[in-house]
């Protein structure tokens, strides 16, 4: 950790300096790739606590990915925030209006602090009541209380972070995100070993060394990345922007965020639905094949996400500037990008889909079914990169309330309805569910597509 500590100090003051210059020479891979080491490293996170869990219980490593599930659900709220005032600083910025970009950054750093403690309080308290909701039973309740009375009850230190990694990147510093979260991983790893494994005399912590590695791996992030803002790019006295209370930046923010927020509240309570079908309906062994997929299947999609989010970023400003006829062509161009880099990544991951599912489990059962579903993956991720490029590219132009309805409908006839149907009503198992999951992609990066194309979101643009 001590590298991933110095290092943004030992970057030269002048990459932070004359703001509204460098927003001017931003372009899609100075963005993307540090936001892609980062995702990856982020990924891996849960990926090194799922692998690392393997080897002390299986149903330990599906119990985590339950907690997790239960902790995205009633954390939705820091999207609100987050994710809105990402949008508004970067469409000021483009704008060049810095000084309104950083009064929505302190509202969201107060807002987000305030919430996740609120949250933190009411997970720690209904951690129990919660998982038997999800339908959480025997040892992987026991399993997923331990995990989320500890990460659940600390989530803040996550929600503080965001809001101030969401100014970092809109101010062209990815790479400073991605140093810290090198830093994050490294630490979270050795912990992991060290605590779970009973590793240099410790004692086998199980699912409790996993929490306490999450929570002080995010501690020490959040502490370097509020050293970094509040001394580079920002000052402490830029919470006095908040007096008198910019009513009209919380409109703004509620006028963003909700319906976006809504769409993700939405998408982690399907997920919830439908791994309360898992629980209940599926075999062990397609439950267990299912958590290793899932984790496998991210390093299919993570070049995505970093593209989605650079063009979030690189659009807004192209819109705050009413460089539309730009915005529309960096949008093509990122989903032209995004679907090679998914389509030679899957391909490869199905050539080597046997000796990935070998990494986590040596179960013949598990290893072939998740091989297969590796195969049917493909077609689910030009849905997914669709999305995660183009609906970040819609928000970022203002138009958030398109994504929004398509994907209540999406998610919850085509996903979830059609996971019950096919999974359960004809006993098709985990096949059905992937089908299901695949159908509802799809169909949500078709109407994307087509409204990207249509230009409709260039009359969206939200700062006045």
């Amino acid at each position: 950790m001590r590298t991933a500590l110095c290092l943004p100090m030992a970057l030269p003051y002048s990459e932070t300096t004359d703001i509204a210059l460098k927003m001017k020479k931003l372009n899609l891979f100075e963005l993307s790739w540090p936001l892609f080491i980062e995702t990856l490293l982020f990924l891996m996170l849960g990926f090194v606590d799922v692998f690392v869990l393997s080897k002390y219980d299986e149903l330990a490593a599906s119990a985590i990915n339950t907690a997790n599930q239960a902790i995205s659900i009633v954390t939705i709220v820091f999207t609100v925030i987050s994710g809105a005032s990402a949008i508004l600083i970067a469409q000021y910025l483009g704008a060049d209006r810095t000084e309104d970009a950083s009064r929505i950054g302190a509202l969201s750093i107060s807002f987000n602090l305030i919430t996740g403690i609120v949250i933190s309080a009411l997970l720690v308290a209904f951690s129990e009541p919660i998982l038997v909701f999800i339908g959480a039973k025997g040892s992987i309740l026991r399993f997923a209380r331990e995990y989320l009375v500890i990460v659940g009850g600390t989530v803040f230190f996550q929600s503080v972070m965001n809001a101030m990694t969401v100014i970092l990147r809109n101010h062209g510093l990815t790479r400073i995100t991605m140093y810290i979260s090198v830093g994050m991983n490294v630490i979270n790893t050795a912990l992991d070993v060290v605590l779970v494994l009973g590793l240099f005399g410790m004692p086998r912590m199980g699912v409790v060394g996993v929490a306490v590695a999450t929570v002080l791996s995010r501690l020490l992030g959040l502490a370097v990345v509020s050293v970094y803002l509040f001394t580079k790019v920002e000052k402490l006295s830029v919470f006095r922007r908040l007096m008198p209370f910019p009513k009209k930046d919380l409109a703004d923010i509620i006028k963003i965020g909700v319906p976006s927020a809504t769409e993700t509240f939405l998408y982690n309570l399907s997920q919830l639905v439908i791994t309360s079908f898992v629980l209940s309906f599926l075999t062990e062994t397609e439950l267990v094949t299912k958590t290793y997929v899932q984790n496998i299947t991210t390093l299919f999609y993570i070049f995505s996400v970093s593209i989605g989010q650079a063009s979030q970023i690189i659009v807004g400003q192209m819109v705050g500037a009413k460089e539309y006829d730009k915005a529309y062509r960096q949008g093509v161009r990122s989903h032209t990008i995004a679907l090679a880099i998914t389509v030679g990544l899957s391909i490869t991951g199905i050539i080597l889909r046997t000796q990935l599912m070998g990494i986590f489990s040596e179960d013949p059962a598990v290893i072939s079914i998740g091989s297969d579903i590796i195969v049917l993956n493909i077609i689910l991720e030009l849905g997914r990169t669709t999305n995660l490029v183009l609906i970040a590219c819609l928000r970022s132009a203002g138009d958030v309330y398109f994504p929004t309805i398509w994907a209540i409908f999406s998610m919850w006839v085509i996903s979830v309805l059609g996971c019950y149907i096919l999974a359960v009503v004809l006993g098709m198992g985990i096949y059905g569910l992937w089908i299901a999951l695949t159908a509802d992609e799809c169909f949500r990066g078709i109407m994307m597509t087509i409204r990207w194309h249509r230009g409709t979101w260039k009359k969206k643009r939200v700062i006045s």
